[in-house]
């Protein structure tokens, strides 16, 4: 839950890298918290068959779909790909498993272009501070 809760509070930041840990998480959670607000929307009757969406689940899916992309792009700049990525999406089968692919792949060892590996693991090549003991 801490992980959906660091991307809500990194609400929109599409700079810097995100985990895989944080990337799906945030998944996870939040496709419970649409079907939970789904069945209730169904429950309460504010569910509309022809928009095949209802008032709350709307409500929320609107809310966090900013964190969502911002998310996403921080999962892309963790695999060393452009945020621009994201937009492949758009393509219809192929863009989401393009993105599911990417989204597993692992982090990319020590520093990138979008800043230092969120795991804290030095990569091949990265220059390692002395450690100074007394």
């Amino acid at each position: 839950m801490n992980w959906y809760r660091e991307a809500l509070t990194k609400y929109a930041v599409f700079e810097g890298r995100s985990r895989r840990r944080e990337y799906w998480w945030f998944a996870l959670v939040n496709a419970l918290v649409a079907l939970a607000l789904g069945m209730l929307d169904v429950a309460v009757g504010t569910y509309s068959v022809e928009l095949e969406i209802g008032l709350f689940s709307g409500l929320y899916l609107l809310a966090v779909l900013l964190p969502g992309i911002a998310v996403t792009v921080r999962r892309l700049h963790d695999t060393n790909r452009s945020g621009w990525w994201v937009l492949i999406g758009f393509v219809p089968l192929v863009g989401a498993i393009v993105l599911i692919v990417f989204a597993c792949l692992d982090s990319q060892p020590g520093a990138n272009r979008y800043g230092p590996n969120p795991k804290g693991v030095i990569g091949a090549g990265t220059p390692v501070a002395p450690v100074v003991r007394d």
